[in-house]
């Protein structure tokens, strides 16, 4: 059982137990500006970036962001959209920017490239394209995230047309370059610094197919929805395309798409565990009310799976998913007492650990561990 499959399990099995609705999570003030540039003027065209910004855009509406769409934009126009998201950001609970479309670095500064930039020379993208920075700053007077997703890695034509200005920049650079964003701002790379994106041949891009599959998943903290993009993304390009988050948040958990079960805003502080896997105690500490059989209906692009945790008193368990496909079974050793819980693999899943806290309301328990909050249903076995 791999990281995604833990948190799309806790996703799932925090809707089984009716979560907050995506209305609670509408409450505060979100906007956000989506951008998807594919009729570039003097380079091929690009076919998915408008198709992905409009369908971004829905689903953001649907997390109740209001939400400034622009197709195939120009220079000035992506400029006065991020000037009017700015003023609307300040104050906010989360402003969000979207783009789909070209981007590059250049001398160590990114850009995100209009559809009439023409980029003769290095010189002339401070008047013909966005920087980053620009845009990070933008959404960095929020109250909680501000948040930057840009599917701009793509193979870019500018750069092999490009005339430099100093020899040393003869060598372009793949991709967008790494940032270190500040504050409560994380920004989303399609591929990580210094590697390309692929298109896609569908109606979406891979990235922009992963992102639409998880972004209004509930329960999902962000940074772990962006665990999930990941994972998807690789799995669909054979581990050619790498996505990458850049920033650093608090402890605060964000949710995009609603709380988890126990309506919590705050992550709670992670148990410390130990550095390998540890010999079964030999006097466990298992709450009984948390002894016997739990499942939870685990929801993916493969169909719906059932997992079974089955929790003994001696401190040992053994999970088993049906159908086997969907998760590695394997066994360990737990313990569970006064609202505390540790989990080690023993048998099945090499160096798995564990940690968090619990609560027994009668056939339901709510468990959070270091990956998220999710609800189990005592089983009948």
């Amino acid at each position: 059982m791999n990281r995604r499959e833990f948190v799309s399990g806790l996703a799932a099995a925090s809707a089984f137990a009716n979560v907050a609705p995506l209305a609670e999570a509408a409450e505060a003030k979100r906007v956000a500006l989506v951008i998807g540039n594919g009729a570039y003027r003097n380079v091929p065209a690009l076919l998915n970036p408008p198709n992905d910004a409009n369908d971004i855009a829905a689903a953001l509406r649907r997390l109740g962001f209001t939400v400034s769409l622009a197709t195939n934009a120009s220079f000035d126009e992506m400029r006065r959209g991020l000037i009017a998201l700015g003023r609307e950001a300040a104050g906010a609970d989360m402003a969000a920017v979207y783009f789909a479309g070209h981007g590059m670095e250049i001398n160590g500064e990114n850009w995100l490239i209009p559809v009439d930039a023409e980029l003769k020379r290095d010189t002339d993208a401070a008047n013909e394209a966005i920087n980053l920075q620009s845009v990070m700053l933008q959404v960095s007077s929020t109250t909680s995230l501000g948040l930057v997703i840009l599917d701009a890695c793509r193979n870019n034509p500018f750069a092999a047309k490009m005339n430099r200005s100093i020899a040393t920049r003869a060598a372009p650079v793949s991709g967008l370059g790494r940032i270190e964003p500040v504050g409560n701002v994380l920004v989303a790379y399609a591929a990580r610094d210094g590697t390309t994106a692929l298109d896609g041949d569908a109606r979406n891009s891979p990235f922009a197919a992963a992102l639409l599959r998880n972004i209004e998943a509930p329960g999902v903290e962000v940074t772990f929805m962006f665990r999930n993009v990941r994972d998807d993304v690789m799995e669909a390009t054979r581990n050619a395309q790498q996505p990458f988050v850049y920033g650093s948040l608090s402890r605060k958990a964000i949710y995009l798409a609603g709380r988890p079960a126990d309506g919590s805003g705050q992550a709670p502080p992670p148990s410390p565990l130990p550095a390998a896997v540890s010999p079964a105690p030999t006097s466990p500490v298992i709450d009984p009310a948390l002894v016997g059989t739990w499942e939870i209906m685990v929801s993916s692009g493969r169909g719906q799976s059932r997992w079974i945790w089955q929790i003994m008193s001696d401190g040992t368990y053994r999970f088993h998913a049906e159908p086997q496909r969907s998760a590695r079974a394997h066994e360990g050793t737990i313990t569970a007492a006064n609202g505390r819980w540790t989990l080690h693999a023993t048998r099945g899943l090499s160096g798995y650990s564990d940690g968090g806290a619990y609560e027994i309301h009668d056939a339901l328990a709510v468990i959070t561990g270091k990956l998220g909050t999710g609800a189990w249903k005592r089983s009948a076995e």
